[in-house]
């Protein structure tokens, strides 16, 4: 009988869990050599006087294959925010209106809300029923070997006007992207539509961090070695910040692309990144809209020079992320990197206060985040990179492929899938 190969899996992120899970289920148990203090990697959630705080704003999209696939969704308690957006459209310099936007097919008593809404022409909005009948046949992998050309370009072709362009799809994929010229590859923008309107955006109740930590609990404790650098990779030995080595018959680099250079003596390659700043809140209440009907939705502002780009009121949609009595606003930002975090505090509150009135300045301040890389950049022509560098040598992460963790989770378990499939060859 064949002995089963040792595998060491570099980064416990929700590429290198995945993995590792598919591994076990099929008897492999690989070591998850992690650096940092804890596994997650981008997907980390602190608690910080009683709120919890996910380190910049992150939902979980139930549609994703990936996701349906391995995680239990019942014993995540997901919070879902509810299927479209509460868009906030400057009217002129001094006055704003609410435009609210709701998936007919999540509610179907919003139809005619959702008809009679500024945020597009009547043309638009059957224009959007056209678009989910285009996307709604095709696999993840159809979507991506698809011709594609860049977002803004394939909604003027498909027949949306400036105005939705302008006051929907930019704001709310522009927060999607973490970019507002919507050059992202149309392929991805088409299987994030599909996704958005075929499920729910949600939270666990324990925050985002739950959704690595139940991948976590799947496997032997001993599997994971928390604060474990690795320095170096040479064919089958890893070396370790301590001086320790470790051999394997299979390595996986579940890292990002530099990382992955680095250990293995390589050019980095050239990739772009998209950056953000998430802002967390303290209030009293929860911020009151001059909009019926409009609880648990995300806010957007349609006004892409403002500090503010989205908004999202955590506690009406996850009420255990803030202590009882007491809310949690969370405010992304673009492109204000340099800016001090103070100094970007106040100045979301003071925007606000034109939002949502004098209450805002009441408000507390609780912390910010700054993620400089927070997605690989996903241009027009992007090619998916091998997940087999070498005989024994394997990567997986959204880097190899298109930035979300439906991705993550994807070249996870398709290595797993190549090292099982080997031990048999």
């Amino acid at each position: 009988m064949q002995s089963k190969p040792s595998v060491v899996i570099v980064g416990a992120g929700m590429a290198g869990l995945t993995c590792a899970v598919y591994l076990r289920q099929a008897g492999i148990e690989a070591t998850l050599l992690e650096a940092s203090d804890g596994v997650g990697g981008r997907i980390r959630t602190d608690v910080v006087d009683g709120f919890r705080l996910d380190r910049g704003f992150q939902i979980l999209l139930t549609a994703y294959p990936e996701t349906r696939k391995l995680l239990d969704y019942s014993a995540l308690k997901l919070q879902r925010f509810r299927s479209g957006a509460l868009i906030h459209h400057p009217t002129d310099r001094n006055s704003a209106q609410w435009i609210p936007f709701i998936n007919p097919l999540r509610e179907p008593s919003g139809l005619f809300q959702t008809l009679a809404s500024d945020v597009g022409t009547f043309g638009d909005k059957l224009r959007i029923i056209e678009l989910i009948r285009h996307v709604a046949g095709l696999s993840t992998d159809e979507f991506f070997n698809q011709e594609a050309t860049d977002t803004a370009t394939f909604l003027e072709t498909f027949g949306f006007s400036n105005q939705i362009i302008n006051r929907f799809f930019r704001p709310f994929f522009g927060g999607i992207f973490l970019e507002d010229a919507l050059v992202t590859s149309s392929n991805f923008f088409q299987f994030c539509f599909r996704n958005f309107y075929s499920g729910d955006a949600a939270v666990p109740a324990a925050g985002m961090a739950a959704i690595p930590q139940q991948l976590a609990g799947r496997l032997n404790p001993a599997q994971i070695r928390l604060n474990s650098p690795v320095r170096q990779i040479r064919d089958s030995t890893l070396y370790l910040e301590t001086g320790e080595t470790v051999r394997a018959d299979a390595i996986v680099l579940a890292v990002d692309a530099s990382a992955a250079s680095r250990l293995l003596g390589t050019e980095t390659p050239k990739r772009s990144f998209t950056s953000t700043t998430n802002t967390y809140f303290a209030a009293a209440q929860s911020p009151k809209i001059n909009q019926s009907g409009t609880k648990k939705l995300l806010l957007l502002n349609a006004n892409r020079q403002s500090a503010i780009h989205n908004l999202a009121i955590l506690n009406d949609v996850a009420p255990s992320y803030a202590p009882d009595g007491q809310a949690l606003i969370s405010v992304s930002t673009q492109g204000l990197e340099v800016v001090n975090e103070g100094a970007l505090a106040e100045r979301i509150q003071k925007e606000l206060v034109g939002w949502f009135g004098a209450e805002v300045a009441q408000w507390r301040w609780l912390k910010t985040y700054h993620l400089p890389e927070a997605l690989p950049a996903y241009l027009p022509g992007t090619r998916h990179a091998p997940l087999q560098q070498a005989e024994h040598i394997f990567q997986c992460g959204d880097q190899t492929a298109y930035p979300s963790l439906n991705a993550a989770m994807q070249t996870g378990r398709k290595v797993a899938e190549l090292i099982i499939n080997q031990q048999h060859v």
